[in-house]
């Protein structure tokens, strides 16, 4: 397939060439020779605009390497991100298995000791009153040395 604006554009250099050698000649230009140049002046254009597009282009494609390469690295940030969260969240859950354990034996150990209080307690009860009666017999004791004192001094 053929440019055909390859062959637009060397027809038109063609043309303005023959226009400009008439304007050193001092010949008088007519419309469609004007008109020849006006296109002449707009295909430059043209051609300055293409430049600079296809140059804007290449930025933009360098640009785009550049946040391809940017996203790879914010995907990779994110898949290590992820592992570290894996990792806490497994490192969690094994600490709140253990604090769960010890409270727990905390539970059990204070189960046992309540038990062992109460069980001292009922103990001392026992003994508190076990001194009790001893104090109540002393008294008594006493109550009779007193009288037997008492009846022997008469």
């Amino acid at each position: 397939m053929v440019d055909v604006s390859a062959i637009t554009y060397d027809a038109l250099r063609v043309a303005a060439e023959h226009v400009l050698a008439k304007v050193r000649e001092g010949k008088r230009l007519g419309t469609e020779d004007i008109f020849i140049l006006y296109l002449g002046t707009i295909v430059n254009e043209l051609k300055d605009v293409r430049s600079e597009v296809a140059r804007l282009e290449d930025k933009i494609d360098k640009t785009s390497q550049r946040i391809d390469e940017t996203n790879k690295r914010i995907d990779e940030t994110n898949r290590r991100i992820d592992e570290v969260v894996k990792s806490l969240s497994a490192r969690i859950d094994d600490l709140a298995k253990r604090i769960d354990e010890t409270n727990k034996r905390i539970d059990e150990l204070a189960k046992s000791l309540s038990a062992r209080i109460d069980d001292t307690n009922k103990r001392i009860d026992e003994l508190a009153k076990r001194i009790d009666a001893l104090q109540t017999t002393l008294l008594e004791i006493q109550k009779l040395l007193i009288e037997l004192v008492r009846s022997r001094q008469q």
